[in-house]
């Protein structure tokens, strides 16, 4: 038999079949439709605010998204006519925007919220905070804790955050479940947490936790959170530094947050925070810098040099009565700044829409000048500044094609968007958590039309407020306590 012969013949068998299935009327009976509807999602808005470097905004507009990632921007009738898909979601008095990023966040202790109110820093940590979570936290306390605000963040429209608390792996695997895009802290502290017993310990443990998760998950990138300089000797913080570097991960870690951390370093190392940790090569890797509320005027240039991210906390740095962030002045000097809502224990929620108003209304009066931190530039930080503050800037914080699609629909025909002259103006200085209405992550849906899609919220919530009452009552008990 001549093979070649017989390849020749199904060849043409093949191409005459498919000349006369191309020829043939779509509808024609018999003719089978495309089985893969097109892409995965187009979002409609009566607004797309990329918050690209241009600022593009488009009217009446749409994002087509395919694989988690966006495909095309542009005018709603252009993305009907060039692709076709199963899904869209509808624009109508919407805007649609990148979800924001939260860059500091101890996300569990949304069941401590309210626990220690209207108390200096160290005291709220050593007298309240730390002893409750040596006492109550545990992975089940952890996993519920960190449920409840990725359904709080989801429902503002945070699509990314930074956390560092304990038991990252049950982090990890809720924000698995819910969705979300986290940098996820292992916490390391020279004294005993509740997993771990020293900074040792607390590294080890942190070296498990990033190789179990370390290129598992696209949207989870684990990392190490050392607490602080006055928590963490030089050679704790040198050892865990080391420790990032041989794994290739970021850091995340509150520094020059208040007065009595400044006067802390000064007095054991006889300088300034980032002075210090420049001193023993702590900034030689991707550095995500929380609070710096004190930075000296000769450490800010340290900052721009070593690329530090660092992520600005209006309302916890205001509650604690830590100060105000030089952020103006920082971003002048070149500074990468994000912005992040801290821990609902010292906030006391996630809302980053109230953090970006109280972000430029601190600037304007603290500098006198109405000017400071416009709606624009505060914007950027909790979106594409944001994203390069926590080292995210090449795949997402703007709407730009072959970037994550992270994004997020904004309702904007309530009472309070009635006029609205300008977008981003009214996004800053009017929109609250509750105007979000859609969030997409990665291109999965989570939430639509205000429901959750990722999160059991009736289940969450009778979880958290059990665990809450369990908390509360051996609060009083210990109170009572003679």
């Amino acid at each position: 038999m001549d093979y070649r012969k017989m390849h020749l013949a199904e060849l043409l068998a093949g191409v005459l079949a498919f000349a006369l299935t191309a020829c043939s009327p779509a509808n024609e009976p018999g003719v089978a439709e495309p089985d893969h509807p097109g892409i995965d999602l187009i979002i409609e808005g009566s607004y797309i605010v990329t918050m690209d470097v241009d600022g593009t905004v488009y009217e009446n507009g749409a994002v087509a998204i395919d694989d988690g990632l966006i495909l095309a921007i542009g005018s709603a009738a252009d993305i009907h006519a060039e692709y076709s898909t199963a899904k869209t979601l509808d624009g109508e008095h919407r805007i649609v925007m990148p979800g924001l990023v939260n860059g500091h966040s101890h996300a569990a202790m949304t069941l401590l919220r309210g626990v220690a109110d209207d108390l200096a820093l160290m005291d709220w940590l050593n007298n309240y905070i730390f002893p409750a979570e040596v006492e109550f936290v545990d992975p089940e306390f952890v996993r519920v804790g960190t449920e409840l605000a990725c359904w709080e963040m989801i429902r503002g429209g945070t699509t990314t955050f930074v956390d560092m608390y304990y038991y990252p792996d049950t982090i990890a695997e809720v924000v698995d479940s819910c969705g979300m895009r986290a940098l996820i802290s292992a916490t390391v502290i020279d004294q005993r947490s509740p997993d771990a017993e020293n900074a040792d310990d607390s590294i080890q443990k942190g070296i498990g936790f990033i190789e179990r998760w370390q290129g598992k998950n696209d949207r989870i990138t684990p990392i190490f959170g050392p607490h602080a300089n006055y928590t963490l000797n030089k050679d704790k913080l040198a050892a865990t530094r080391a420790a990032a570097m041989k794994f290739g991960v970021p850091i995340s870690i509150h520094l020059s947050e208040s007065p009595f951390e400044v006067q802390y370093s000064k007095d054991t190392y006889g300088t300034t925070s980032i002075n210090m940790l420049d001193s023993i090569g702590f900034f030689d890797g991707p550095t995500i810098a929380a609070h710096v509320v004190w930075p000296m005027q000769e450490e800010i240039p340290i900052l721009v040099e070593r690329k530090v991210g660092v992520i600005h906390n209006p309302t916890s740095n205001m509650k604690i009565a830590s100060g105000i962030a030089p952020i103006t002045e920082m971003l002048a000097a070149g500074v990468r700044v994000g912005i992040g809502t801290d821990g609902a224990a010292s906030n006391n929620d996630l809302d980053l829409w109230e953090e970006m108003r109280l972000a430029s209304l601190l600037q304007k009066v603290d500098r006198m000048d109405p000017e400071a931190l416009s709606a624009t530039t505060v914007l950027t930080m909790a979106t594409r500044g944001g994203a390069t503050a926590i080292g995210l800037g090449d795949s997402i914080g703007s709407l730009e094609v072959g970037k994550k699609a992270d994004l997020i629909q904004v309702v904007f025909d309530d009472v309070h968007h009635v006029p609205t002259y300008d977008i981003v103006s009214h996004l800053v200085w009017v929109t609250d958590e509750q105007d979000v209405a859609t969030v997409v992550v990665d291109g999965q849906v989570l939430m639509e039309d205000n429901e959750m899609l990722t999160i059991e919220t009736d289940r969450v919530a009778a979880e958290a407020t059990a665990l809450a009452a369990r908390i509360q009552a051996a609060l009083k008990q210990r109170n009572q306590s003679p």
